[in-house]
Order: C-alpha cells, then sequence, then structure tokens
C-alpha cells in the first residue's frame, strides 16, 4: 500500500478552509494547477467527479466520488477510473493554537502489476500525489489567510 501524506498550517479557522476545499467545482478558479473538475453526477450520498490537474507540464486525470462532512469537519475522495482508481483521500483539520492544520491523506493499493511497489511510492505517491497535494495545500493557505 502506498501512503502519502502532505501537511500544512494555515492561520485560519477550519470552516473557511473546509468551505474553500469542499468547493471542487470551483478550484480551477483559485487553484492554477488545476486544469478542470466537472461535477458528472450529484446525488444525496456525493457527488462524481472529472479532475484534471498539471504535475509541472504533464497533464493528470482521473475520476472520483467526493463526500463532504461539514460537522466533522472532513473531505473524503474515492477514485474511481484513471491510474489511481481505487485510491482513497481524506482531508482532515485539527484546530491549534496557531489555527488549523490542514492535511491530506492518500491511501492506494496500487494495482499495476509490475515494479508494483516502486512505481505505487516513487511515481505515483511521491512524483505525482506529493506534488499536486503540495501546491493545493499552498494556494488554499494563502486564500485562507488572506480572507
Amino acid at each position: 500500500m502506498t501512503h502519502t501524506e502532505n501537511a500544512i498550517e494555515i492561520a485560519a479557522p477550519a470552516s473557511r478552509i473546509f468551505a474553500l476545499a469542499a468547493d471542487t467545482a470551483r478550484w480551477p478558479e483559485f487553484l492554477p494547477h488545476y486544469r478542470y473538475v466537472r461535477t458528472l453526477r450529484e446525488d444525496g450520498d456525493g457527488k462524481t467527479l472529472a479532475m484534471g490537474a498539471w504535475r509541472d507540464f504533464i497533464p493528470v486525470s482521473w475520476v472520483a466520488r467526493q463526500w463532504n462532512d461539514e460537522r466533522t469537519p472532513s473531505i473524503r475522495f474515492h477514485h474511481v477510473r484513471g491510474w489511481t482508481r481505487g485510491m482513497d483521500v481524506e482531508w482532515k483539520f485539527e484546530r491549534t493554537a496557531a489555527g488549523t492544520r490542514v492535511s491530506i491523506v492518500h491511501d492506494l493499493e496500487f494495482a499495476f502489476p509490475v515494479a508494483r511497489d516502486f512505481l505505487g511510492k516513487h511515481v505515483v505517491g511521491e512524483f505525482f500525489v506529493r506534488a499536486i497535494a503540495a501546491k493545493t495545500l499552498r494556494c488554499i493557505k494563502a486564500l485562507a489567510e488572506r480572507a
């Protein structure tokens, strides 16, 4: 299993950060590395999204289910199509003295049959996931702290 975690301290309340992060349809407006987020289906349980981002000059895309829990707060994704199919993602919000510690946790049992552990950890986890999540957190931090 590939486990990747990114975290950042944000000098803002969790409710403000959650509002930005949970509004995935608007991510391309304020996350410059996101090419698109399209809602494919919405139901009472959550929504299914087609998502695309840039890892530097490399375009990546996937389809995921998203669930938001404002009370906890928590945002969860489960990738249903693409190279990362089966990946579980969770945004966690923890109150700190300075504001909120936000972490994005990715867990993937990479299904690729050859060099599975190496590709899952180093290519998917470190090269793509960690880089994109770090940019996402930096942008959310700047927005939340400016508000």
